[in-house]
């Protein structure tokens, strides 16, 4: 459970079908490993999309796209990681990543070019 109460996006996702999954990733992955102290939250966010768009997880790239812009990353910085790492991954990624990046970042009506 969360501290709202609520069940975890992990709990909702798979916590039917896999609880020790869930609990992983809520005890273990968001609990321990993102509030290390080596590592502000705004790295690992780009590093986690960073690690996203290269092997083309566009599934779970959503929801860290989200997360990345609460930890500080603009919309901006987040699309320019993405045309860097075409470069790196592969154009058709990249494409698929920008696509994803283009629904989330409008999800709140219009895209922050800033």
């Amino acid at each position: 459970m969360s501290t709202t109460g609520e069940p975890s996006t992990a709990q909702r996702l798979v916590g039917d079908i896999a609880p020790k999954l869930a609990e992983l990733t809520d005890e273990v992955l968001f609990g321990d490993v993102w509030d290390r102290p080596e590592l502000a939250r705004r790295d690992r966010s780009l590093i986690t999309v960073a690690s996203l768009v290269t092997n083309g997880s566009t599934e779970q790239l959503v929801s860290h796209l989200r997360l990345a812009k609460q930890n500080g990353l603009t919309e901006a910085e987040l699309v320019e990681a993405i045309v860097h790492l075409a470069f790196y991954a592969g154009w058709p990624r990249a494409m698929s990543a920008i696509a994803v990046a283009k629904r989330v970042f409008s999800e709140n009506g219009q895209l922050d070019k800033t």
